[in-house]
């Protein structure tokens, strides 16, 4: 067991909660400069200098820079389905889910406005739309599949196609809000999720075509 800072030794579950300090403050420092900054002018050796530790201590918690930005994405992850079991999303029927679940990645992004801008950006830059898994995809295929089993959706809907089509309409209007409020320009992230769920939902066309 290690000594203490009194000379005395260290409980594991104090060291592990020191652990979690530190790495917490490093997370917090990344992505305040890079909020402030950018992404790209951001150096491991400033998110060390503003998390008051060694250089080398950044490596310890995260292998490179662009870890932070999968650390940002799991927990942006974590506070979804955190945020849709509150809300006890399960339990109602399929179109009221992806209603509630469309409001609450509203949500997420309008708390931390700013971050979310510059994360996006950096999330980009960094090739992960191509590399990480989309979950959300997942979470609203799930929802899908639930609807269509149920007789609530029609019964011939592949779930992944619907999930990614879901998806990509999500991070559409998510990009075009985060462009909105670059140029200082304020819009309901909430409300536009909501009128494109409800075209997908009644669809376009006029008429039924064979």
């Amino acid at each position: 067991m290690a000594p203490g800072p009194s000379g005395g030794t260290q409980s594991p579950g104090r060291r592990e909660r020191n652990k979690q300090r530190v790495k917490e403050r490093l997370y917090s420092s990344a992505l305040a400069l890079f909020t402030e900054q950018g992404y790209d002018r951001t150096s491991v050796d400033e998110i060390a200098e503003r998390a008051d530790v060694a250089r080398g201590t950044f490596f310890n918690y995260f292998q490179r820079k662009e870890d932070v930005i999968s650390a940002w994405g799991e927990e942006r992850r974590t506070k979804l389905l955190g945020y849709l079991e509150q809300e006890d999303a399960h339990s109602s029927h399929s179109v009221a889910q992806l209603v509630r679940c469309m409001s609450v990645l509203a949500r997420i992004n309008e708390e931390e406005q700013e971050v979310t801008t510059a994360m996006l950006s950096a999330w980009v830059k960094a090739g992960r739309p191509l590399s990480e898994e989309p979950y959300v995809a997942q979470i609203f295929a799930d929802i899908i599949e639930s609807g269509a089993r149920s007789g609530e959706l029609v019964p011939d809907l592949v779930p992944e196609r619907v999930g990614n089509l879901l998806r990509d309409v999500y991070f559409g209007a998510l990009y075009r809000w985060s462009q909105h409020a670059r140029d200082g320009r304020r819009g309901e992230l909430d409300e536009e999720l909501q009128a494109v769920l409800k075209v997908l939902l009644h669809g376009i066309a006029a008429v039924q075509h064979v």
